[in-house]
Order: C-alpha cells, then sequence, then structure tokens
C-alpha cells in the first residue's frame, strides 16, 4: 500500500521526535517474523519504554537527520526495524530488548546499535544490552562506597579482639 505524502510527513516527524530523545538506538532486520512475533516484541517495548517502529529506510534517513542517530544510515539496508532507548533510567533497554528477543528468535537479526556517538556491529550489542539500569547502577556505587567502610570495621573488630587476648 502507497503512503500518502501526508502520512510519510508524520511518520518522519513522529520518528524525528523520537530520535532527538533518544539515549540509544538499535538497527534490525526482522526479515521472517510474523504478525504474531511482531506483537510480542511491541508489546515487551511498551513495557520496557522503548520506541519501536517499522519504518522504510528513506524515511528514516530523513527522520535521523539532524540528530546523534544520523550515524546509523549506512545500516539502513533491506528491511528495518528501529528501537530507541527513550528513558534515561535505562539507556540499554532497546539492546537488551532484541537480544532477548533474538534468543528465542533467530530470524531477528541485528545490524547496528548506536550509543553516545559510537556505533556498535551487530556482534558488540552486547555491549549495549549489558549497561546497568539506574537502579542497578546505584547498587553497584553503594556497594563500591560501602566496601572501605565495612573493611575498616572489620579491622577495628579485629583489633580490638587482639588487644583483648593480649590483655587476658
Amino acid at each position: 500500500m502507497a503512503l500518502r505524502l501526508e502520512d510519510k510527513k508524520e511518520i518522519v516527524a513522529a520518528v524525528n521526535k523520537a530520535a532527538l530523545g533518544a539515549f540509544s538506538a538499535v538497527v534490525a532486520d526482522y526479515r521472517g517474523l510474523n504478525v504474531a512475533q511482531l506483537t510480542e516484541l511491541r508489546s515487551k517495548a511498551r513495557q520496557q519504554n522503548v520506541y519501536l517502529r517499522v519504518i522504510r529506510n528513506t524515511l528514516a534517513r530523513r527522520a535521523f537527520e539532524g540528530t546523534d542517530l544520523e550515524l546509523l544510515n549506512e545500516s539502513l539496508i533491506g528491511p528495518t526495524i528501529i528501537a530507541m532507548s527513550l528513558s534515561e533510567e535505562d539507556m540499554g533497554a532497546a539492546a537488551r530488548l532484541f537480544k532477548d528477543f533474538a534468543k528465542d528468535n533467530d530470524q531477528l537479526e541485528l545490524k547496528t546499535g548506536l550509543y553516545e556517538g559510537k556505533l556498535y556491529s551487530g556482534a558488540e550489542i552486547d555491549v549495549l544490552a549489558k549497561l546497568p539500569n539506574r537502579e542497578q547502577a546505584l547498587t553497584s556505587l553503594v556497594s563500591v562506597l560501602q566496601a572501605p567502610v565495612s573493611k575498616f570495621g572489620r579491622l577495628l573488630t579485629a583489633l580490638k579482639e587482639q588487644n583483648e587476648g593480649e590483655a587476658a
């Protein structure tokens, strides 16, 4: 079905708006996925605050103009589905979504990922998928800060026990 010019402009505007607010993005080839699988992928994307769109490559190129996602233009070949992480609290959500979905659906082929101006090949998407969300990052920060205090406390306890042992 042919798209009218107004429809194309709406698509480009919507994708451009999402691209301006995206923290990371992943491009994949969805050839071989059926409607039920794509519906499941869309549902998971909504739950994880990921903007997901099947889009024509020419429209994607136009939508990416003037954004950081312009670097993805070279990977826009063949049937393309784009996922963008829109949450500052979970910047790796798009990569994690595609990576998890690809485990059960071999047809989804990851092409390229983008994070902070750096391109990642399909094989390197794990780097993006392993980005911690806000809660995980804060937990690891607290454990790093807590370790020296905990060691100092154990040292004081050991010194106290040693002094009590010598006094007895």
